[in-house]
């Protein structure tokens, strides 16, 4: 039995700044890539790292997300740079980052953050160079894999997206005259999450048959109601009962990462939803997809509020926000399409979360704390 070689993130990285605003970049173009939470912004004329490194979103939604980004590029202020030193492949210690849960060190109510003095104690096993290396090559065939499946499922979401401009029109300029409600006029409920201080992370327990599950704005950006470590208990469900979702519901961003849907699948865990995320609850007025495609096309109009982390501005002005109504016939129309397109997706679905468990299972195998027999 050979005993892994274990070391803290601290001993093999160290960890840099940026003070860029992303306000600041309105009027700067250029050939450098500034990238933020939600990955690329724009390009600029200035760059801040001439060789590739790492990047951690430190603070607002999403904190904990990593990025290998290349040379000759920056980051905004809400992302942190990490660089390794001789000790340790970039590429393998990108995918230990990813292993770990590192929005666990989170502090901050309104506006979470997660500090390196923190998280730079925690331990992984560090195997020689040319191992790491190996490693990482494994884990960049896999995850190019997945990156394959989702692009192929994109191209398909983009024929649906195309066949609603077809039937519906452009929702802005309603060219069939369809009749024009409110988003409150087509939901029972319409609901924004708690307040931070209500889901502190001393609220989260380890999930048992008696907790509830903490919906995240991840689920909305990353389409799962899988991902996600957060529970609560039943005692603390019954407090927050007001914010509890189910299947059917739909998910909204809306911190940071805004305008980002997801409906809850039939077999959802049961639970609420956190500060970062909206719930719809539609009525039998519409359909839900045609309900998540007109959202999808209309979102970049809301309100937002915030020049760093953007915020909805107001649950009643997404309650406001104009909706067409099309004859459920002709949505219907629209749902059978996509029920169609579905078929298509099914396989490369299944391809992609069989890729998703073997890149999490492969991770487990590389990074797990315990003894390598």
């Amino acid at each position: 039995m050979r005993v892994r070689n274990y070391v803290t993130l601290g001993d093999v990285c160290e960890k840099g700044s940026s003070n860029i605003a992303q306000k600041d970049l309105e009027q700067c173009d250029g050939e450098y890539p500034v990238f933020g939470a939600s990955g690329w912004i724009k390009n600029v004329s200035f760059f801040s790292q001439e060789k590739e490194y790492i990047a951690i979103v430190k603070d607002g939604a999403g904190i904990g997300r990593t990025m290998l980004l290349p040379a000759f590029s920056s980051v905004i202020g809400t992302m942190q740079y990490i660089f390794p030193n001789e000790k340790v492949d970039i590429r393998y210690l990108y995918y230990v980052l990813n292993w770990m849960n590192l929005a666990k060190y989170y502090s901050g109510a309104t506006i979470p953050h997660i500090y390196f003095k923190d998280y730079k104690k925690e331990r992984f096993p560090l195997q020689p160079l040319e191992e790491q290396r190996k490693i990482a090559t494994v884990l960049d065939k896999v995850c190019e894999l997945i990156a394959l499946r989702r692009k192929q499922l994109e191209r398909l979401d983009l024929m649906v997206k195309a066949r609603f401009v077809e039937m519906f029109g452009d929702p802005e300029m309603n060219p069939f005259g369809w009749k024009r409600v409110t988003i409150d006029d087509v939901c029972f409920s319409i609901v924004r999450g708690p307040f931070g201080s209500a889901l502190k992370k001393e609220f989260f327990v380890n999930p048992s048959d008696s907790t509830y599950k903490v919906y995240e704005q991840k689920h909305a950006i990353q389409k799962s109601a899988i991902i996600g470590t957060y529970y609560i208990t039943a005692e603390k469900y019954e407090e927050l009962k007001r914010f509890s979702c189910v299947a059917g519901d739909i998910l909204m961003s809306c911190s940071g990462t805004m305008g980002e849907f997801y409906q809850l699948p039939v077999e959802c865990e049961r639970g609420v939803i956190n500060q970062a995320l909206c719930k719809f609850t539609l009525n039998t007025e519409i359909l839900p997809i045609y309900f998540l495609t007109y959202m999808e096309q209309t979102i970049s109009n809301l309100e937002v509020k915030g020049s760093g982390i953007q915020n909805i501005a107001a649950v009643s002005y997404v309650k406001a926000m104009p909706i067409n109504l099309p004859p459920m016939k002709i949505q219907q129309e629209f749902a059978d399409f996509v029920t169609e397109i579905d078929k298509l997706k099914l396989p490369i679905q299944r391809s992609l979360d069989t890729l998703e468990v073997l890149k999490k299972s492969l991770m487990q195998e590389y990074f797990n704390k315990g003894e390598l027999k």
